[in-house]
C-alpha cells in the first residue's frame, strides 16, 4: 500500500512539476514576445508543446555536438596529415591543386615550386 502511495505521489508530483514549467513558460511568452516580435499568444497545451520540441531539439544538439567532438579526436585523416613529411605534404597539395584549381596559376608554396621564366 505504501508503496503504490509513493509511486502515485511522485507521479503526481512529476505532473505538477511539468505543469508549472507549462505555466512559467506560457506567460513569459505571452509576457514578452507578442509585444516585442509580434508574435501570437499561445495557450497551455501549446506550451507544453514547444517545451518538448525544445528539449528534443536542445539533446539533439547536445549528442551531435559531443559526436562532433569525439570524431574529432580520432580523425584518421589527420593523424595521417601529421605523420607526412613537409615532402610529402607539399606533393599532396599540388595533387588536390591539380585536380581541383586547374589553369589558376597559383603558387602556393613560392619560388623554388614556381616555373622559370625566361
Amino acid at each position: 500500500m505504501k508503496r503504490s502511495l509513493h509511486i502515485i505521489w511522485h507521479f503526481l508530483l512529476g505532473l505538477a512539476v511539468i505543469a508549472g514549467f507549462g505555466a512559467v513558460f506560457m506567460l513569459l511568452w505571452n509576457a514578452l514576445l507578442p509585444q516585442i516580435f509580434g508574435i501570437a499568444a499561445i495557450n497551455f497545451p501549446q506550451s507544453l508543446g514547444l517545451l518538448i520540441l525544445l528539449a528534443g531539439v536542445s539533446k539533439f544538439m547536445a549528442v551531435s555536438a559531443f559526436l562532433g567532438m569525439r570524431g574529432y579526436r580520432h580523425n584518421p585523416i589527420r593523424e595521417k596529415w601529421m605523420k607526412m613529411t613537409p615532402e610529402e605534404r607539399r606533393e599532396f597539395i599540388k595533387s588536390r591543386h591539380r585536380h581541383f584549381h586547374q589553369g589558376f596559376g597559383h603558387d602556393w608554396f613560392g619560388s623554388e615550386e614556381s616555373p622559370k621564366k625566361d
